[in-house]
């Protein structure tokens, strides 16, 4: 409501919808061809997530329509069975969806790391990169000069005025010199498929409701809603990051899934977050609000719709420009500095390589994350294993020796592991103290650690004593102490 009551900021809020929208268009034909569906499955499923999107999701001014990603994960569906199959996968990814949603599945995003935050933010910039090689391979060398000039005009102009948005300004005046100069062997967006001529329409999957049509959408659909989840809710940290601003996770991972179900019903082939177009919107653009996501959509349809032959002679060279900027804005190249690689610890690079090197080779930011995720908590197992110590003292109590064992640090299956391997068995007196008040009993390794050590020493007569376990600690040992199986 603020940015309707201010002219400037609806300007900037529209602006951006229409430079997001041209955009999304020749991606949205890519990732079509992907997942080897027509290209009005591709274009009308960005149609219907953005415009569902501005109303149902939790993110304001974050861009969603179909992706490479989710392309990737169900094209085996449209190839292997049928259009329809394809269909009914996005509506049950998209039910899925809502479900974890509302279990409160975004809760889990604490658990993720900031070294792979930015792992996935630099594979983001180079996958956007990528993308624009093959734009850039066996065309027309007018091309790279025309790629030249846009880059040119998206770096100068915001020196000069911010009226206007640069990559827009880019677009026009390449569109411009293309049409003038009768560029025609130039490649634009029309070289990439077909546009709509028509709305899109409400569709019912034509498949059969039986156990078999589940167990075959079933795998591919829960994947996708992972996926999906996944890019949305690191996209929505991001542009938390950047706007600070705060957002509804949990509303945005049931908004995905909403978005998901209706974009089904009207053909679309489903999607998710786009960190590229959000990071056109939000940082090339200013867009702000739910207006620019809504317009995007918006202007999308009317433009593959209403004027798709104006739309067709774009030459990519200016949207290449476009997302080469981007890609340069994405990237955190404070983080490969040397300066900062010689000050961070060499886990934290570690994680931040493992996220991109598996992003980049495998073109899935969701596997990346997973394994910068599984690297971290690895590393970090390790580092807290070694802060755990054992300390003897040999002490009397009215005369009658014995020997305490003072225990630091966190005790959990990677720290408790070695420390059976801590006690002096033979030489120690009959009684032994295990001091645990500096010490935290987390699993049941632990506990199973413990009564490995009492029952050895119970062997050779020794009577063990455990001492200073907190409550936690405690109410575990007590319900675990001599339950468990020797290993």
């Amino acid at each position: 409501m603020s940015a309707l009551r201010s002219p400037r900021r609806l300007r900037i809020e529209v602006i951006a919808g229409l430079v997001v929208a041209l955009a999304l268009i020749p991606e949205a034909i890519s990732f079509s061809i992907i997942a080897g569906v027509d290209p009005r499955v591709g274009l009308f499923a960005s149609f219907t997530m953005a415009v569902s999107i501005a109303f149902l999701g939790g993110r304001p001014a974050m861009i969603s329509a179909a992706t490479g990603a989710i392309a990737l994960v169900i094209a085996p569906v449209a190839r292997d069975h049928s259009l329809d199959h394809l269909i009914a996968t996005v509506i049950l990814a998209g039910v899925i969806q809502v479900v974890l949603g509302l279990a409160g599945v975004a809760k889990m995003m604490r658990f993720i790391p900031r070294s792979v935050m930015v792992g996935f933010v630099n594979a983001l910039a180079i996958l956007i990169f990528l993308a624009q090689v093959p734009h850039m391979r066996g065309v027309p060398f007018l091309v790279y000069p025309m790629i030249a000039a846009g880059l040119l005009i998206i770096v100068v102009l915001p020196r000069l005025t911010m009226a206007v948005p640069a990559p827009l300004v880019a677009i026009v005046i390449l569109t411009g010199i293309t049409i003038v100069m009768g560029l025609s062997h130039v490649p634009n967006v029309g070289d990439e498929g077909d546009l709509p001529e028509s709305l899109p329409s409400l569709l019912i999957p034509n498949v059969p409701l039986t156990f078999e049509t589940l167990r075959i959408i079933a795998p591919y659909a829960l994947a996708m809603a992972l996926v999906g989840l996944l890019e949305s809710l690191l996209t929505a940290k991001l542009v938390d990051d950047i706007t600070d601003t705060h957002s509804d996770k949990s509303r945005e991972a049931w908004g995905q899934g909403a978005a998901n179900v209706i974009t089904g019903f009207f053909g679309g082939m489903g999607g998710c977050a786009m960190i590229g177009q959000t990071m056109i919107n939000v940082k090339a653009s200013g867009a702000r609000t739910r207006i620019s996501t809504f317009m995007a959509g918006l202007f999308l349809l009317i433009l593959v719709v209403g004027f798709g032959d104006v739309v067709a002679v774009i030459p990519m060279a200016a949207l290449v420009a476009v997302m080469i900027m981007v890609a340069v804005g994405t990237f955190d190249w404070h983080s490969v500095q040397l300066a900062t690689l010689r000050r961070m610890p060499k886990s934290e690079t570690t994680v931040m390589l493992a996220t991109v090197v598996v992003t980049v080779t495998t073109h899935n930011l969701a596997y990346g994350v997973i394994v910068g995720v599984l690297v971290a908590m690895t590393l970090f197992a390790r580092r807290v294993a070694h802060l755990a110590e054992t300390r003897r003292e040999l002490l009397e109590d009215d005369g009658r020796a014995y020997a305490r064992y003072t225990v630091t640090g966190e005790l959990f299956f990677a720290s408790s592991n070695d420390l059976y391997t801590q006690f002096e068995y033979a030489d120690d007196p009959d009684r032994v103290v295990i001091d645990l008040s500096r010490s935290h009993v987390w699993d049941a390794s632990t506990v199973a650690a413990l009564d490995a050590i009492a029952t050895k020493y119970d062997r050779k007569g020794k009577n063990v004593e455990i001492h200073g376990l907190n409550e936690a600690s405690a109410s575990m040992h007590g319900r675990l102490s001599g339950q468990l199986p020797a290993h």
